[in-house]
């Protein structure tokens, strides 16, 4: 199992301090978090791609290829790559180019984003949002897997002949997830394909999650992929941790009241109750995280907000400290004790390879 932490790149204000951090701060600062998310051995950092303040995450595949060039593990993906409103040529060749200087280490996620404007923004109508979401990721496949596309569609410019290059690394495209919080439509497209599903559950109910990872499961399933079991899933959660549960929920308390997202409407108590927030100790984030088998099944990757609300560097850094010293090697002990023999690892570009010489092979000798 995969564990690791995503970033949208929000430019908050810090409510204890009043200060707020300029882009540059921010955009550095993520980079000091992924070099600190390697040190304490987690496995995959996430970047977002917002394009509107306040944001600083417009160019998720510029960050990813310079920490690419800083880390020698970590796997770098996507905690969205906006499916619906970035043009898939660009995002064939952009993450085709990134999967070359990271040697295989990179993987994205696919989204449509929650910011209605950048529809019009990119020339695009937000009411096309989920045929945006089925047509351009048809045309991104067919890019990555095919020498020579010819190809005409409804939402832009046909293609004549068309190469993307670079080709992808060893022949192999980067492994795709599909993420979405709240659309049947893309749990019913990540398993049409054999994809992963990453559930972001950050806002919603256990039984939400579970609706949905379900649907992606059986449908998985009913596509041939394997056992319903076997599907490759996803979650987010959010973690703030002290040593003493008190000391986390004085802490992040005004983080919480404050924060763009959910400030000033529920409280701390009822959103840690309603969703996967966890605020408290390093043993409680272990728990919580263990109980989410029960209602999704074994899993692949686990991911976790930690960098926003305004939360200054030196506390992020802290809390990877207490994830990657007392929450991740007990969570990889316990989860591995669980999983079948059956169900697969989270796929890596090296895992992915070696299957593609072994299909191959296969048709050889058939």
């Amino acid at each position: 199992m995969q564990f690791g932490i995503f970033t949208v790149g929000d430019v908050t204000t810090d409510p204890t301090t009043g200060r707020t951090p300029t882009e540059h701060e921010r955009i550095k600062a993520t980079l000091a978090i992924a070099r600190k998310a390697e040190e304490v051995g987690l496995d995959v950092m996430a970047f977002g791609q917002h394009h509107n303040p306040p944001f600083a995450a417009s160019s998720p595949t510029t960050t990813m290829a310079y920490v690419a060039a800083q880390t020698e593990r970590l796997l770098l993906s996507t905690s969205t790559t906006l499916i619906t409103t970035t043009d898939p040529v660009r995002i064939a060749e952009d993450y085709a180019q990134l999967q070359h200087l990271a040697d295989g280490r990179v993987d994205l996620m696919l989204g449509r984003g929650n910011t209605g404007p950048v529809y019009p923004w990119f020339g695009k109508d937000i009411r096309d949002g989920i045929e945006l979401a089925i047509e351009n990721y048809a045309l991104l496949r067919r890019l990555w897997h095919e020498d020579v596309v010819t190809w005409e569609g409804k939402h832009r410019t046909p293609l004549q002949g068309f190469t993307s290059t670079p080709r992808p690394l060893d022949g192999v495209a980067p492994f795709v997830w599909h993420g979405s919080i709240r659309s049947p439509e893309i749990a019913e497209q990540a398993a049409y394909y054999g994809d992963g599903f990453f559930h972001n559950h950050i806002f919603w109910p256990s039984s939400h999650a579970a609706q949905m990872v379900r649907l992606y499961r059986r449908r998985f399933e009913h596509y041939g992929h394997g056992s319903a079991d076997q599907a490759i899933v996803g979650l987010g959660g959010q973690v703030f941790m002290r040593k003493n549960s008190q000391d986390a929920v004085r802490e992040f308390r005004p983080y919480f009241d404050n924060a763009p997202v959910y400030g000033h409407g529920p409280s701390l108590e009822e959103f840690t109750r309603q969703t996967p927030l966890t605020v408290g100790s390093p043993q409680e984030v272990i728990e919580r995280t263990l109980a989410t088998r029960e209602y999704v099944g074994d899993y692949q990757r686990q991911l976790w907000l930690m960098d926003h609300a305004g939360l200054p560097l030196k506390t992020v850094l802290e809390q990877l400290d207490l994830l990657g010293e007392e929450v991740v090697p007990v969570l990889r002990r316990e989860f591995a004790a669980l999983k079948p023999a059956h169900v697969p690892d989270a796929p890596t570009h090296a895992s992915r390879v070696a299957s593609a010489a072994a299909a191959a092979q296969q048709e050889v000798v058939a």
